[in-house]
């Protein structure tokens, strides 16, 4: 899967995430992870590049809860629907240390047509007395994965190397994009529905 990823410290897009750090809202989905020697450099900090390693297996974790088969769906004519990292906006806040145990979160979801928004969070464990502030935030990000549906089929080796190269022409793009299955839609529209607030009415 190939991610590119930006660093930025300012979102440009007007939706706000609800993010775990806040005392009335919780993550859709929270788990705890090791962190071994092999996520770390030699001083035993995560590689940054590691905290998408973090969220991806998160991402992943959640769907199987949902009873999702991973990324990859199959339709009924046998075509792969599967999802790729489109975009990986990022903010490191704190480095994360060898032998913790870190909590990582999917605090919101966003449904698009052809891609779904991951907003998340990785977290310290703190004492009750610091678990209201932000000092356990390690990091945050947008993450959004696109839906695609694989071209390219298997075809009989012949052993023939010009018809392998006539037949990856023909096939053109290996992917295109595709909404997102109204299926999973569902499944995820579902398992990320808040109730709403109750509103109290005003003051005579």
């Amino acid at each position: 899967m190939t991610t590119s990823t930006q660093t930025t410290t300012t979102k440009t897009e007007h939706h706000t995430p609800k993010t775990a750090t806040s005392d009335s809202i919780s993550p859709l989905f929270a788990k705890d992870y090791n962190v071994y020697i092999n996520h770390t450099d030699a001083g035993g900090i995560v590689y940054h590049a590691n905290h998408l390693v973090f969220f991806e297996n998160c991402r992943r974790d959640w769907f199987a809860k949902l009873g999702l088969n991973g990324y990859f769906l199959q339709t009924d004519t046998g075509d792969v629907q599967h999802f790729v990292v489109s975009q990986a906006d990022l903010q490191y806040k704190r480095a994360i240390l060898l032998d913790e145990v870190i909590s990582v979160r999917i605090d919101d979801v966003e449904i698009k047509p052809a891609s779904i928004v991951f907003y998340q969070s990785i977290h310290r464990h703190l004492t009750d007395s610091a678990a209201s502030s932000n000092a356990g935030l390690l990091s945050r990000g947008k993450i959004v994965i696109a839906c695609v549906q694989n071209q390219l089929r298997p075809t009989p080796n012949t052993g023939d190397k010009d018809h392998a190269a006539d037949t990856a022409a023909a096939n053109g793009a290996p992917m295109r994009p595709i909404r997102v299955p109204q299926k999973l839609r569902a499944a995820i529209e579902q398992a990320a529905a808040r109730p709403s607030p109750i509103q109290t009415p005003a003051a005579q």
